[in-house]
């Protein structure tokens, strides 16, 4: 079995492989999926990676390898052996990472993605098409100097929902990828007692065309429209006016004027180093991750591709989006800027793919865009019943925070909840009702001896966390029923793609989107679009 190193064996017409793509069997006929019918008999040996697989992973784990052995023998004063630990540790790596690269192989049908792995222990991972959440493409440095990427599959349940294909060729991902989320369309459209079942073909592309797309290097056979994109400059100004990075340097600064004082010169280095680590890893998770950062649409969700020296692509299906954060640090507010976190089912409170947070929507952007975005992606019809049903933090718990619970407060409609807390950053958080799942008080001693107590809305967990502290304790019995009875009710809204037609490509991350906003800060949108500068 040979594994292809380009889209050769795609068929632009059906938008899928041709009959030698690998079968797990059993697999079912569903209407309009791509199924391979007319060539010659499906092959249930599977499929490896590409063979520069085991050379990726093994330079990888073999800088572990040499690093482990290296830092050790330096300190013992062994020159030699430490000399020694580098090529050795990378001849173990790559015979580690060919070892395993010949025992990986996968399986795709018209149901499921089967993953093989294990030299001595075989493991078999399949990912059925109906639990599909995502399918992610994902360049690693050294994945990229040999151009190959991996794909990481996301899939409905626990913590371990997560699958790794490692490593392919970019053009043979794409395909994959188009593949196997048009099926898992197929299967779900299947089942949907409204649908048919059938899946409109895209276009034919070929991989010239590709090549000359801005984002081909992660599309193929997706409606791919760009939304907006985050140039570097604004990225590193943002991370440079970041409030963490300003009171760390101020910080610093104290620290050193005072060893200079006291004649303490060599402490300066105790305090040198930590920053500079600091000021590294903020500009290395803020500016190189997100470089480049490009946010599309797609038919049935968000696309986002970013990275400098690691390229990712992610997709974030429109289902999955549990709720938003807005998040406004003090600096960025005076210059109209924000940025735009997302809870997405399974990804969790912290969710990272080497350093990059999975849970950014934008990581900064003007206010209206950002706003925009809010409104479209967690509708509401009916924002004017904010104002009716507002809860402000009681003036009683000022003692937890003097300044802080003037802007503590919760408000909500039949559709959504939305909350705002802080001063210095303001967080603004909105959720659906539909998305509810439970509702609690809690009220600890000072808080029972001062008479207000926390209402806590609980959504699958994630960046968005909608509570209200302090809150009159004649009021939270109220509002716990209210939000019950609303959530039993509560119908989720689909998502229009209606309202994205308008947001078009903005180069420096700016929305020509108008926004308005009520008295309860429930943002909305008209989303006409002006022209761009």
């Amino acid at each position: 079995m040979t594994t292809p190193n380009s889209a050769s064996d795609f068929d632009p017409a059906s938008n899928s492989f041709d009959s030698d793509l690998p079968s797990s069997p059993g697999g079912q006929n569903i209407p309009g999926a791509p199924l391979d019918q007319n060539g010659p008999p499906v092959n249930d040996e599977g499929r490896r990676t590409h063979p520069l697989s085991g050379l990726v992973l093994g330079l990888v784990w073999g800088v572990g390898v040499a690093l482990a052995f290296g830092f050790g023998s330096l300190r013992d004063g062994e020159w030699l052996v430490a000399l020694a630990s580098v090529p050795a540790g990378f001849l173990t790596g790559v015979a580690a990472g060919y070892v395993r690269w010949w025992f990986t192989k996968y399986f795709i049908n018209e149901t499921e993605i089967r993953i093989e792995t294990g030299p001595i222990f075989r493991s078999s991972r399949r990912i059925p098409f109906a639990r599909l959440q995502s399918i992610d493409i994902n360049q690693p440095l050294v994945a990229r100097i040999f151009q190959l990427s991996e794909l990481t599959i996301e899939m409905a349940g626990g913590s371990d929902s997560s699958s790794k294909l490692r490593f392919l060729p970019l053009a043979e991902a794409r395909v994959i990828r188009a593949t196997v989320l048009q099926r898992s369309r197929a299967l779900t459209k299947s089942k949907s007692p409204s649908s048919s079942g059938k899946v409109a073909p895209a276009g034919p592309e070929t991989e010239a065309t590709l090549a000359s797309q801005p984002d081909a290097e992660f599309s193929l056979d997706e409606n791919l429209s760009i939304m907006t994109r985050v140039t570097p400059d604004r990225l590193l100004l943002g991370a440079l006016l970041s409030l963490d990075l300003i009171v760390g340097i101020i910080a610093a600064l104290g620290l050193a004027i005072g060893f200079i004082v006291f004649d303490i010169p060599w402490a300066l280095f105790g305090v040198g180093i930590p920053v500079a680590f600091g000021v590294f890893s903020i500009i290395s998770s803020r500016v190189f991750a997100q470089w480049d950062f490009t946010l599309s649409r797609t038919d049935d969700g968000l696309r986002i591709t970013r990275g400098l020296f690691d390229r990712s692509s992610q997709t974030i299906p429109f289902d999955r989006i549990q709720g938003l954060e807005l998040v406004e640090p003090y600096f960025w507010r005076k210059l109209g800027w924000g940025r735009l976190e997302i809870d997405v089912a399974g990804y969790g409170i912290v969710s990272s793919e080497d350093g990059v947070s999975a849970t950014t929507l934008l990581p900064i952007s003007d206010l209206p865009l950002a706003k925009a975005l809010m409104a479209a992606l967690v509708p509401d019809p009916n924002p004017e019943q904010h104002e009716a049903a507002f809860y402000q933090a009681s003036r009683r718990g000022r003692i937890f925070a003097p300044i802080g619970w003037r802007y503590r407060w919760l408000s909500r409609s039949q559709n959504t909840v939305l909350t705002h807390t802080g001063w210095l950053t303001e967080r603004t958080q909105i959720i659906p009702q539909a998305k509810v799942q439970s509702v609690a008080i809690d009220q600890g001693p000072w808080q029972h001896y001062l008479g207000v107590a926390t209402v806590s809305i609980h959504t699958p967990d994630g960046p968005v966390s909608i509570e209200i502290r302090h809150l009159d304790s004649e009021l939270a019995p109220d509002l716990l029923r209210a939000e019950i009875e609303q959530t039993r009710h509560a119908v989720l809204q689909p998502v229009s793609l209606a309202n994205f037609l308008s947001l078009t490509h903005t180069p420096r991350s700016s929305g020509s989107v108008e926004s308005t906003e009520h008295q309860s800060g429930q943002p909305t949108s008209n989303f006409e679009s002006e022209p761009n500068d």
